[in-house]
Parts: structure tokens; sequence; C-alpha cells
């Protein structure tokens, strides 16, 4: 698991590294150099004879591009600074220039030729302190390496992202790469930084890990893995868990679901139909039985339920979504069952369950969302974590960079998915998937309470799960549909067991 710092949290650990500014500048602009370095090779196949332009601020954003780019000249590239020579930072201008690199001014009529010339340039305009978007001057420059198909390097975050929010209000870098110092930013993981980030590499600098206080974590590949199962262990103590999913008009809401949840190392998976019938009187339930014999039909005691993909709210669905509520069962609301609890009387379900101190987890999209009472105004990873503190759940904000918030802790962002899991029903096997793995972590559980915090890891596992089988699906080169999805996380199961080892 990995942290993403804030700004002041990242001021703080600068401040307590034990070394002085010059020397955290130095280590930057080693690995700043480093990452240029590896770039130039898959670009050109070699280093030596490259063109490397910075643009650079006055701050020590910039002086982490000069002394980068003096590093690069050492090995044979030719390098060039644009910005405003009189208000450099003083010892990495110096450097550059001894270093051979020409500094120009932003105004100089030279520099759209030079940047357009250039293999590779530097974005050291703003750092992590910055706030809006660029100043006309380095906006022209950034578009003219845009025209010209540049490939850019931002230095720690792309200037125009706020390093904490991930807002953009204004012009701003949309980077190759984003090389960020010594830890994770949370701008870059959430939108719209995340889709000016480009591939994100840190490099360390020094800073202490106990003195990084994450504003977000982020999951890596082994933290998904199940782990070897017990010898001692039976179906029941993996977990039941309950799928009340589908309907007449979306029957495979049903099928998608249960294949979710049936991937998630639970010992059993129990539906029942969102009509309210019972047994193979239901048709969906018969055709869930069809696809999938080992799912249960009978009413039993569950470690989790989800309830909402494809269900009718005018067919039942409302009542069994309330009714779900009143039980203590650890509850994924998905999909429908959304809409019924942003209603009158499913808010006052929401506020009864919170009050009891029951582990509900809500999955809503950003149309979901806002019928929720959400708001995006602020950036995905603060409106996330006011929802989970109002409404006393975990709030699943689904989107590019899905953010899993817990009232009280400290939110997670998903690195996995990307816009291959944009295809109708693949939210229904990220229920059923989440639902199973609260229901093994419900069980897991040393007194047999699942704590909020516990809940959230919960769903960022299955999130990033689902995110990672979702990439696998669309390595076939062929669109990926929901049922691509679930098949596949299979295979994303075992590539996390290889990672953890």
């Amino acid at each position: 698991m990995r942290r993403a710092c804030g700004v002041a949290a990242v001021r703080r650990a600068e401040a307590g590294a034990g070394v002085a500014e010059p020397v955290l500048m130095q280590r930057a602009a080693t690995g700043l150099a480093g990452a240029c370095l590896t770039l130039l090779r898959a670009r050109r196949g070699q280093v030596r004879g490259a063109r490397v332009v910075a643009l650079v601020g006055t701050g020590n954003n910039g002086g982490d591009a000069l002394w980068a780019l003096s590093r690069l000249a050492a090995r044979g590239v030719a390098t060039v600074v644009v910005g405003d020579p009189a208000r450099m930072h003083v010892a990495g201008a110096a450097a550059a220039r001894a270093a051979g690199a020409r500094v120009l001014d932003w105004a100089d009529a030279a520099v759209p030729s030079l940047v357009a010339g250039a293999d590779l340039a530097l974005d050291g305009i703003v750092g992590i302190g910055g706030a809006g978007g660029l100043r006309p001057e380095p906006a022209r420059a950034v578009a003219a390496l845009v025209a010209a198909g540049v490939p850019i390097v931002a230095v720690d975050v792309p200037s125009g992202v706020d390093a904490d929010t991930g807002q953009v209000t204004g012009a701003a870098v949309s980077a190759a790469v984003t090389v960020c110092f010594g830890v994770l930013k949370p701008g870059l993981l959430v939108p719209p930084g995340r889709a000016h980030a480009g591939t994100v590499h840190v490099v360390p600098i020094g800073l202490r890990e106990a003195d990084l206080e994450p504003a977000a974590l982020v999951l890596d590949l082994a933290d998904l893995a199940l782990g070897p199962l017990p010898p001692s262990t039976h179906k029941y103590r993996r977990g039941v868990v309950e799928v009340v999913a589908g309907s007449a008009a979306y029957p495979g809401a049903a099928l998608l679901a249960v294949a979710g949840a049936r991937r998630a190392g639970v010992g059993m998976v129990a539906f029942r139909g969102g009509s309210g019938a019972s047994g193979l009187v239901d048709p969906v339930a018969a055709l869930v039985a069809g696809r999938f014999p080992d799912v249960v039909l009978a009413r039993r005691p569950v470690a989790a339920r989800c309830v909402g993909p494809g269900l009718d709210p005018q067919a039942g669905g409302a009542e069994l979504v309330l009714d779900a509520c009143t039980d203590p069962t650890p509850l994924v609301l998905d999909a429908s069952a959304l809409a019924i609890v942003a209603e009158e009387h499913g808010r006052l379900a929401l506020a009864e369950r919170a009050g009891r101190g029951l582990i509900t987890v809500l999955t809503p999209h950003a149309g979901e969302f806002a019928r929720l009472g959400g708001s995006l105004d602020d950036g995905p990873l603060l409106a996330a974590q006011r929802a989970a503190d109002e409404l006393g759940a975990v709030v699943v904000l689904k989107g590019a960079g899905t953010v899993v918030a817990a009232p009280g802790a400290v939110p997670l962002v998903d690195a996995f998915g990307t816009a291959s899991l944009a295809t109708a029903g693949s939210g229904d096997v990220l229920a059923g998937l989440l639902a199973g793995l609260l229901a093994s972590a419900a069980q897991a559980a040393p007194d047999g309470s699942l704590t909020p915090a516990a809940a959230a890891h919960a769903a960022a596992r299955a999130v990033a799960w689902h995110g990672l089988a979702g990439r696998l699906a669309a390595g076939r080169g062929a669109p990926v549909t929901a049922t691509d999805v679930a098949e596949h996380l299979t295979a994303a199961q075992a590539a996390a067991e290889q990672a953890a080892g």
C-alpha cells in the first residue's frame, strides 16, 4: 500500500528530513534526470545528441528542473531553459548555464522554434504549492510543445493541477510522465488531475515514512491477494453472501452480480430475485440457478448482502431495499437501491443504520452521487470523504480514480481501473464482488464485527481487483463487456497472488 500526501504534510516531512533543502533538491534532480534519460533512450535509442528544453518558474520546482538539466547536459544533451532569467532559482540557473544550457526569456522570438524542436521537455513552471492555471506566456510555450508532439515530463506535479485536489481551473500541462519527489500527491490520482499526470513515478529523496501523514492510500497489486485458505476452514467459515438483484427488465444484472460474488473467495452465494418471489417460481432466480448451480436460493444467515443491481422499485424492489436496511448484516447498496435510499424514507433508513453503528457501503457514480446530495465541486477526494462522514457509510465514488471513503478514516483511491470498465453491467460485477469481500472480511474480524475502515479496505480491494480484470480483458484487443470483466477476475487474482509471493 502506498501513501499520497498533501502539500502541508510534504512540507512538514521535508522540514523533518534532517538534511538541508539544497540536499533534497539535489536528490530530486538526480531522480528527475534519471527518468529523463530513460525516456530519451526509449524515444531515440541513445542520449547523446538529444535536445531537452525546460520551462521553469521562479520557485524550487524550477530549481529541480534546472539542476536536472545540468545533469543531462553532462551526458551530451543539448539543453535550453525558458523562463524569467532574473527570477529563476539562482544556484540552479548557474549550474545549468555552467553546463552549457541556453537560457531564454519567455518572450524571446526563438522560443517557439526551439521548443518545437525538442525531443523532451521538463515542466518546472509551478510546483506543488501553486494554484490556478498557467499565465499567458508559459501557456503559449506549453501550447507549442503540444502542437509539436513533444512529450512533457512534469516536475512533481503538472503545472496548473492542484496537488491536493486534482482540480484544474485554467490552462494546465498534460504530461506524458510525472516524476513525484518522495511521495505521491493526491491530486495526481483523481480527475481531472489524473488525466494530466500521465505515467506517475515516485523517486525517493530521503523523507521519513513516519513523517508522511497520508491524505489518501493506494493499493498495490500484492494487496489484492486473498492468500491461502487455512486447512481447517469450511464454506461457512469462508463467508456466505446474499445477492438481491435483477428484474424482468434487467435479468442480466442478477447474473453479473452473482458472477462477481462467486469470485470473491466466499464459501457460498445465496440469491433472491427482485420480484420478491421464492425458489424457482421467480424466473430471474431460475436463470441464476441455471447458470450457476452452486448458488443457493433458500434464505439463510449471511455475513454480507448486496442489494440493488437491476431491481425494479415499482415491482417490490423498494421493499427489498428497505427491508435489507433493517438487518444488521453489512450491506452493499448499488444501482436501483441508491435511488431508493436517496428518497426521504430511504435516507431515514440510512440514518438509522448509521445510528446503530451498522456497516453500509454505497456505490454511486457521479449522477447517483448528486442524487444522494453530494457535490463534486471540491474534487472527488474531498467529496467522497464529506459524504461518508455525513451519511455514516462507506462511499465508493466510482469514476476515473474511484475513491473509497469511510467515516473518520483515510480515503483510498484506485489506481487500476481504466476506461475499459465503461460498459453496461460492469458495476453489477463490482457490487457482487464487493459484497463477497465484505462477507469474507466480516467472517475474519476477530470479534465478529467489522469496522468502517476495514469495510472500506475490502471495498478498495474489490475496486482494484475489478479494475485489473478490466485491464486484462482489454488486453485481448477487443471491446470489453461486463461478462468479460467477470471472466477475468480469476486471472486478476492469480496475478495478485503471484505478486504477493
